[in-house]
């Protein structure tokens, strides 16, 4: 057996450095994610900087982000909860592309397949739902409900269990 130095490929393989691949090596990805961050009190502010608070409160922005596209979906979504109202992709992209003229906002970030891949984070965290081709907030309910729901009720104690579980596994290993 030779004894070749390895460095993973990008499929997360283990490969010699002759190129031959030896053994394959698990990538560390996590079954959900959830960064949830503090900030000051929502005092007299727009509707988009409240739902971009959320964004960055909620992990789906991160702070210094210029690509903030993701504010603007889940935007134009509340704003057509009200008329209970589903949109298609492509209509979520055009009421888009209008915020962000209205609000004199680049338009970097709104190829519709970005858009759609802002629809399916919004849709992992239980925020959106798919339904017959259109996207809507989940159930047309309110976001304190859904977030209570589904974050704090599901995601939340989960990921609190899991953790747990690798600090007793740890404990356990380093005693």
């Amino acid at each position: 057996m030779e004894n070749t130095p390895l460095k993973q490929d990008k499929t997360g393989a283990a490969k010699s450095t002759s190129g031959k691949k030896k053994v394959k090596v698990a990538k560390d990805l996590p079954l959900n994610e959830l960064t949830l961050r503090k900030y000051e009190k929502p005092y007299n502010i727009s509707k988009r900087n409240l739902v971009k608070k959320l964004c960055l409160s909620i992990g789906l922005l991160n702070p210094g982000d210029s690509r903030d596209v993701v504010v603007d979906v889940l935007y134009v979504l509340l704003d057509m909860r009200k008329f209970k109202k589903g949109l298609r992709a492509e209509e979520i992209v055009e009421k888009v592309v209008e915020l962000r003229e209205m609000e004199h906002l680049s338009q970097q970030g709104i190829a519709p397949s970005n858009i759609r891949r802002q629809l399916r984070r919004l849709k992992e965290l239980f925020i959106v739902d798919r339904i017959k081709k259109e996207y809507r907030i989940a159930e047309y309910s309110t976001l304190k409900h859904i977030f209570e729901d589904k974050i704090e009720r599901f995601i939340l104690p989960s990921t609190i269990d899991r953790i747990k579980e690798y600090l007793v596994d740890i404990d356990e290993k380093f005693d």
